[in-house]
């Protein structure tokens, strides 16, 4: 178990990575059974729901960040289960909520929670997580002590406000059409959607766990923040180069949504003044609706049979099919819209741009751990926190 493991060599960077997480992942679903109420008798449907995203494969990197900088820094496993279990509650609860307000129609190789129960369901279901979050953070002051579990409360209140501004913040942009915007407002809202939630505040609570605080939390907050841009930017590229076996998403999900990416943003500012015309007017358009309309057959089919069953008359009928026929079409993206869009990136070498940017993050990350292995003792969890930034670099999901 992750108590009592010796030091191993890490130069299988990915097999420590894939054990460790894999571990982690056992500790947190096991912990999440217990939290969940899933045989409440009164509603008994939501809690088998809350269940249903964390049980799908995934990586479970939030979780072992926590448990691996809390026992780096000396502290223990039962220190750090209950809030890293909290921050995979949360992380769930927001891609539940991310996937409605994005119309994602796949998460984790899956039909999204709200395409399979409908979205007034899925946004109660994220509801519930958010809620049952709070009870394990505050059972956790007999594990680490009032002052630490308060600040683990605070740590997880600002996380929680940095994230939906961040979420605000890019659907703002989506909702004004805007487009001139820098690599630098990109990362100001990857910081804050992204990052918080996914590296520095899992860093941060483990941290806290272990008793620590002060210029230790701000070197591995300073840590995490560089390699969650870079992580965030990877995800990028993957979701238009990556393979939706391994990627688990859309491939090509954030051109039909029209997210503002750094190889989207890029290729906006290098266009010449009709292509980027033209590529605004695709990227306004909304994706198709996975609900297809009626085949015309079908609809006329439906209507000769009312028509024999006497409860349409034979000029209603044809009133309905003139009216069919007259309604105005919604333009919707179309895959060749999307190839274009793709085009135009690979044309000005867009996603070459963001792999380069990614790769200086990940070498600022670096940097900044150099700094926190001064103070680190060696340990299995010291060399999964120095292993994340070749992870990064090398993950294909």
């Amino acid at each position: 178990m992750l108590a009592s493991r010796a030091v191993q060599d890490p130069s299988g960077t990915r097999e420590l990575l894939a054990g460790y997480l894999e571990e982690c992942r056992s500790l947190v679903l096991e912990e999440l059974r217990r939290i969940i109420p899933a045989e409440r008798h009164h509603a008994p449907f939501l809690y088998q729901l809350m269940l249903d995203y964390p049980l799908r494969e995934a990586k479970g990197l939030r979780p072992a960040l926590c448990i691996a900088t809390c026992r780096a820094l000396g502290g223990t496993l039962e220190a750090a289960l209950r809030p890293a279990t909290v921050l995979e509650l949360y992380h769930n609860a927001f891609l539940i909520h991310d996937d409605i307000e994005d119309e994602s129609l796949l998460r984790r190789g899956s039909p999204t929670l709200h395409r399979a129960h409908g979205i007034p369901v899925a946004i109660n279901v994220g509801d519930a997580m958010f809620a049952l979050s709070l009870r394990p953070l505050l059972d956790n002051i007999g594990a680490v002590g009032l002052g630490p579990a308060l600040r683990i409360l605070q740590a997880v209140a600002r996380m929680t406000q940095e994230s939906v501004e961040g979420q605000a913040l890019e659907l703002d942009w989506i909702r004004r059409g805007a487009w001139t915007l820098s690599d630098e407002d990109y990362v100001r809202m990857v910081e804050q959607k992204t990052c918080w939630y996914s590296f520095i505040t899992p860093m941060v609570v483990g941290a806290i766990a272990a008793r620590q605080d002060g210029e230790r939390i701000e070197q591995l907050a300073a840590f995490a923040r560089s390699l969650g841009i870079a992580f965030q930017i990877q995800d990028d590229v993957l979701n238009l180069r990556g393979e939706v076996g391994a990627y688990g998403k859309e491939i090509g999900g954030d051109l039909w949504e029209g997210k503002r990416t750094l190889m989207l943003l890029h290729m906006m500012r290098h266009v010449s003044a009709g292509d980027r015309a033209e590529a605004e007017r695709i990227l306004s358009l909304p994706r198709p609706s996975p609900e297809a309309a009626p085949e015309p057959t079908t609809f006329d089919a439906q209507l000769d049979r009312l028509v024999e069953e006497g409860e349409l008359t034979v000029v209603g009928r044809q009133r309905l099919r003139e009216a069919r026929n007259a309604a105005p079409r919604r333009a919707e993206k179309t895959p060749e819209q999307v190839r274009f869009l793709l085009s135009l990136m690979e044309r000005h070498d867009s996603i070459g741009h963001a792999q380069r940017v990614a790769r200086d993050w990940l070498q600022d990350a670096q940097r900044r751990f150099d700094v926190c292995r001064g103070w680190l003792p060696p340990s299995i969890h010291r060399d999964l926190l120095e292993g994340l930034t070749s992870y990064v670099l090398l993950r294909a999901k």
